[in-house]
């Protein structure tokens, strides 16, 4: 068994067993039928290997397998971490499924495309999860585009946040003692330093981010009812990949879909609606209707002044 292997074993027998409960034959099968097993020329996989490879997912994704069910000789997934935690878990093995695919065949640029936009900043990423873990105080240069300059900053690191393919830190500057968020790719000289700092900030992020659109500062705004409309071709593309947690489709027609959400109704938010064009309008609430208006006469001004 190869040992570069095992991450694509664990996302199959998850996979495998997510989809229905199975006996060591069954998953045996599974595998070695599967395209990736095949591709990587392996005839044969051991009940001794399996059990090794539960306890390893066990410890990796927080997941119980177990056999003994009343007799039952199936494997079966017992628990299911909690839903914050699993969409973590899902993004690593589909970070796993990726990587070994591209390890095991070297040939992959003739067939695999990349994004050519790639953000930078992430090399920071483990320095900042360690420094927000241990309470350290972090300093670095962070480059502000609206006044194209560097600013030195001394932050309370507290958690990082992705929002479309950037990651961001979020952190207390300790100038003014304001929450702000702080792109990674604009973060220079980084240095996490040996001092702890003493506050104990009572920010609960999961509910902070909940109703969020990006990393706005959301302090000074409440969520709101927010109600689109958009073609029933783009509908399918938006129930497919959802622009937020709290969509629901709410009403479809012939020729349109309609869905709610419950959210900050940020600017961030305002772009992602002004990104479908004319395949997408809000419905409520006004506010938000006002300012989308805005900026699309703002657009057309700009293409109309000679």
């Amino acid at each position: 068994m190869k040992k570069d292997f095992y991450l694509t074993r664990y996302a199959l027998i998850i996979k495998k067993l997510e989809n229905s409960p199975s006996t060591y034959l069954q998953i045996e099968n599974y595998l070695l039928n599967s395209f990736e097993f095949q591709d990587a020329n392996i005839k044969s996989y051991s009940i001794r290997t399996l059990q090794r490879d539960i306890r390893e997912i066990s410890n990796l994704f927080n997941l119980s397998i177990h056999n003994k069910k009343k007799g039952d000789n199936r494997y079966y997934i017992e628990t299911r971490p909690m839903m914050e935690v699993d969409e973590y878990n899902q993004k690593l093995l589909e970070s796993f499924q990726v990587s070994n695919a591209l390890n095991l065949h070297p040939d992959f640029s003739d067939f695999i495309f990349f994004e050519t936009r790639k953000p930078t900043g992430v090399e920071h990423f483990y320095d900042l999860f360690f420094a927000i873990r241990n309470k350290r105080i972090v300093t670095f240069q962070h480059y502000n585009f609206k006044y194209k300059m560097m600013t030195s900053r001394k932050v309370h690191p507290l958690a990082l946040k992705e929002s479309k393919g950037r990651w961001y830190l979020i952190g207390i500057d300790t100038k003014d003692k304001i929450q702000k968020s702080f792109g990674l790719d604009r973060v220079n000289e980084l240095q996490v330093s040996n001092t702890k700092f003493k506050e104990k900030y009572k920010y609960n992020f999961k509910e902070h981010f909940k109703n969020a659109f990006g990393v706005m500062n959301l302090s000074e705004q409440n969520p709101k009812k927010i109600v689109i409309k958009c073609t029933k071709h783009q509908g399918e593309y938006i129930k497919s990949f959802p622009l937020h947690q709290s969509q629901k489709q709410t009403e479809e027609t012939e020729t349109e879909q309609f869905f709610e959400f419950f959210l900050h109704p940020t600017y961030d938010f305002m772009q992602e609606i002004l990104s479908f064009g004319k395949e997408v309008t809000v419905i409520e609430p006004q506010t938000l209707v006002n300012d989308i208006l805005e900026q699309l006469q703002i657009s057309i001004n700009n293409y109309t002044q000679k």
